[in-house]
């Protein structure tokens, strides 16, 4: 059994590897931003898979030919499904019933949980954010802001264990009633850091040293940060900013942009805000950052160049559908896609989430793309696509991923416990959805708008109860 699950392993690394080569990379998004050395592999190290939150991947999914899903029944939501050079995803998941944080490490075969260890609750979405370093652990911190490092390996038995490799408290940076929701490591191996309540911080593992910078008061941080060369993009509930670190770790702001936050929450979204993880893209790969503002009734990209701030574009986007999201954009090269998520509805919110407005919606659905230029922005289509996942970009084939959320009454814009979720493939020079999948019908195969994974041929999508794996069969 042990040689099976290694020779599973060693042709899952080996895909991995020549997926991520330029010549199977090749494609019209074009380039993705580079690879961050003290992070897992490009494509599949983060929730939106590199330290960029692109959510474009080298990897191609599943080819032509007939499919096959499984879900693994975790009693958990699994927002975080990464996978490390060693080809085995590890999942990051909230439970049921406790809500407590529990990791998973999955055979790449099936996507069945071989190990778990749980970890101290916190907020809602704390310990949602997290990513793989170049040693393929897991760092994320726990409800008692302690910076984990989580390895996994093999035990006496044979069989697989998850262990916490090295631990760093940041209690002493952070208030006890604030909790870190974003984290990704810089090009100099220190972890960057955001809290609900707006301290952006550092965190260097090899001398313990922590630095931080609180942002303006009322500022809250509500999705995860992004990093690249040039620095980290964190966007708060008010504005998107650029930070950089001196030699000693302390943050700084290069620049402040704000956007229009709207008259308060909509339906679908978890805060009064922008629902982004900010975006870098651009032909270099990392010329610009966008995000999704709120605006009232019809939100707008908004595209910033990356070393001075300078607005590029402010264009309507989500016109054919509910115009309000809680994903982050889907950029490769000089394209950006954004999913709807207004009316989606959540069955828990965070405490300070407040009421939306309106009160409530139903789901339309909708997906936009825009061609970005250094002088300003198209739409190129806007159609209606009930995604209920965040998209992701394959440059292997050229192809959209995402779950698509069908109605009891075809046609409806209503939502029901007994929704059919289905597996979509999508082209991206038209938005037409061009094959899928049904996964299962009911709130067990709900994918709450989270964000699926894509290696080699297969595609592995957390949902509010485990991980489905889809593949060709």
């Amino acid at each position: 059994m042990r040689s099976t699950a290694l020779t599973r392993a060693a042709a899952v690394v080996a895909l991995l590897a020549a997926a991520a080569s330029p010549a199977a990379a090749a494609g019209p998004f074009e380039p993705l931003p580079p690879a961050n050395p003290y992070a897992g592999p490009l494509g599949t190290a983060t929730m939106h898979g590199d330290t960029a939150s692109s959510d474009a991947t080298p990897h191609a999914g599943p080819s032509a030919g007939s499919l096959t899903s499984h879900r693994a029944a975790l009693a958990s939501a699994c927002p975080t499904v990464l996978v490390g050079a060693d080809g085995y995803p590890v999942a990051l998941c909230t439970e049921i019933f406790g809500r407590a944080p529990t990791v998973h490490l999955l055979d790449p075969a099936t996507g069945d949980s071989v190990a778990e260890l749980g970890l101290t609750k916190g907020s809602l979405l704390g310990g949602v954010y997290a990513y793989l370093d170049h040693l393929d652990r897991l760092v994320v911190v726990d409800g008692t802001r302690d910076l984990l490092r989580i390895g996994h390996r093999r035990n006496a038995s044979g069989g697989w264990e998850l262990h916490v490799a090295s631990r760093l408290p940041l209690d002493s940076a952070i208030a006890e009633n604030d909790s870190v929701i974003g984290l990704s490591p810089d090009w100099q191996g220190r972890v960057w850091f955001a809290t609900g309540a707006g301290v952006v911080g550092t965190a260097d593992d090899a001398t313990g040293t922590v630095k931080t910078l609180a942002l303006p008061a009322g500022e809250k941080v509500a999705n995860s940060i992004s990093t690249v060369p040039q620095g980290t993009a964190v966007t708060t509930t008010h504005a998107t900013y650029l930070l950089r670190a001196d030699a000693a770790g302390t943050p700084s702001v290069v620049w402040r942009q704000a956007y229009d936050r709207g008259p308060g929450r909509k339906p679908g979204q978890l805060s009064w805000g922008s629902g982004s993880t900010p975006t870098f893209f651009g032909p270099n790969g990392t010329d610009y950052v966008t995000i999704v503002d709120n605006a009232a009734p019809t939100v707008n990209l908004l595209v910033y160049a990356t070393g001075t701030g300078r607005q590029i574009c402010k264009l309507p986007v989500l016109k054919a559908g509910g115009s309000g999201s809680e994903n982050s954009p889907v950029a490769g090269g000089d394209t950006v896609f954004v999913a709807s998520t207004y009316g989606y509805p959540y069955p828990a919110l965070p405490d300070d989430a407040g009421t939306s407005v309106p009160a409530s919606a139903d789901f339309p659905g909708g997906l936009s793309r825009v061609n970005v230029t250094a002088s300003g922005c198209t739409l190129a289509w806007d159609v209606v696509v009930r995604s209920a996942a965040v998209p992701r970009l394959s440059l292997g084939d050229g192809l959209l991923r995402t779950i698509v959320r069908k109605p009891v009454i075809p046609g409806s814009t209503s939502t029901s416990v007994l929704d059919t979720y289905a597996y979509a493939e999508i082209d991206p020079a038209t938005g037409a959805t061009v094959r899928s999948k049904n996964l299962g019908t009911g709130f067990i195969f709900d994918s709450l708008q989270m964000v699926g994974t894509i290696t080699p041929g297969v595609v592995y999508q957390g949902t509010t109860t485990g991980v489905v794996r889809i593949a060709n069969g």
